[in-house]
């Protein structure tokens, strides 16, 4: 690739896209909708919150300081990420806390990134963001579910166009938005019936001497605002 291409390209990636017609965003959050609500299709779309999830986890540990072991995704949608560091404090109370709303926030990045124009750069910085996460992937599983998302955000940005690059950025970020949301309410649901003693919530809760509840209130909190401002954002309203 010669210097005239990676300018190109360069271009692309920090340049602005037109917006698509509202219908098409109507239409991508309908579609992200039927990708989180019916239980048979988010038993296998949960995938991809997961690994938004996970990689919360790790990019936070990392940012605080902590040593990242390893992150594993497992095929019944469960993930396990492993930091080395103080066992309390202030990092580990922010790497506990960002897997719940990692997805939400990622998903309103991406709607304020939508709503200024950046579609490529949305794109691209998917493809960054699973490229950094595949190095400390550790089991087969998780290398193949972040390289198939990977490379469907890869070759939607190289070689579609300008509609269907903004019909897939957009319908990943309702997704993010709305897959934000049905975790906390199964992990409600389960901590109701007993389960889940060592969940995010009861984690922080040992750390911080604050209920668990009130925890989830907070990831409640946190991806209900995301899915109202970020839906605010990406239908222009």
């Amino acid at each position: 690739m010669d210097i005239k291409s990676i300018t190109d390209v360069w271009d692309r990636v920090i340049g602005t896209q037109p917006d698509p017609p509202v219908w098409l965003v109507a239409l991508t959050g309908v579609v992200a909708l039927a990708a989180v609500a019916p239980h048979n299709v988010w038993h296998i779309t949960r995938n991809a919150v997961t690994i938004a999830h996970e990689g919360g986890h790790g990019l936070v540990a990392l940012l605080m300081g902590r040593r990242l072991e390893g992150i594993r995704l497992h095929s019944d949608t469960s993930g396990l990420t492993v930091s080395r560091g103080k066992p309390h404090g202030l990092g580990m109370v922010l790497t506990a806390a960002a897997g719940y709303t990692a997805p939400s926030l990622l998903g309103l990045g991406g709607a304020w990134l939508l709503a200024a124009g950046h579609i490529t750069a949305l794109l691209w910085g998917a493809v960054a963001l699973l490229a950094a996460m595949l190095l400390m992937i550790r089991n087969a599983y998780g290398v193949l579910t972040v390289v198939l998302a990977g490379g469907a955000f890869f070759l939607v940005s190289w070689l579609t166009g300008a509609r269907t690059q903004a019909a897939f950025g957009y319908l990943a970020v309702w997704f993010l938005l709305l897959g934000g949301v049905r975790p906390v309410f199964e992990l409600q649901g389960k901590r109701r019936r007993g389960g889940a003693p060592d969940s995010d919530a009861d984690q922080l809760a040992r750390l911080t001497a604050v209920p668990a509840g009130m925890w989830l209130v907070l990831f409640y909190a946190v991806a209900l605002c995301s899915l109202i401002g970020g839906g605010r954002w990406l239908l222009g309203v």
